[in-house]
């Protein structure tokens, strides 16, 4: 129903900035919230970021706040991850994922996820 595509990871060092975009296609029109999720290899998928999609209202791991920012369009169905002092613990595989519910925390309420885009940071 809904498709998502991210794009903007690559290979940055310590201290480094990038930013990520996620598009969404499809059925839309539901859509709560939008967050980014990460998973690292042999780790579990955490949660980054998220933020409302009526109103902005943005959420944070522990892990990034400050350092990270989410921004949404809803006109152009659009989110991105503004990431920057990056470290080498942000290495990890970008998931963008979309909700209509609002548990913006856990990962069961995300129906719709892009295939991820790497993020690897070299000390």
């Amino acid at each position: 129903q809904v498709q998502l595509v991210e794009s903007g990871g690559g290979l940055v060092q310590a201290g480094g900035s990038l930013r990520l975009s996620c598009a969404a296609s499809g059925r839309t029109f539901s859509t709560a919230g939008m967050g980014w999720f990460r998973q690292a290899p042999g780790k579990e998928r955490d949660f980054v970021a998220a933020i409302e999609w009526n109103y902005g209202g943005a959420y944070y791991a522990d892990s990034v706040k400050s350092r990270f920012t989410i921004s949404r369009d809803n006109a152009k169905n659009m989110v991105w991850l503004q990431m920057n002092s990056l470290k080498p613990e942000d290495t990890a595989v970008y998931y963008c994922a979309a909700t209509r519910s609002s548990g913006f925390f856990t990962i069961t309420a995300y129906e719709y996820w892009g295939q991820g885009t790497q993020v690897t940071v070299s000390s």
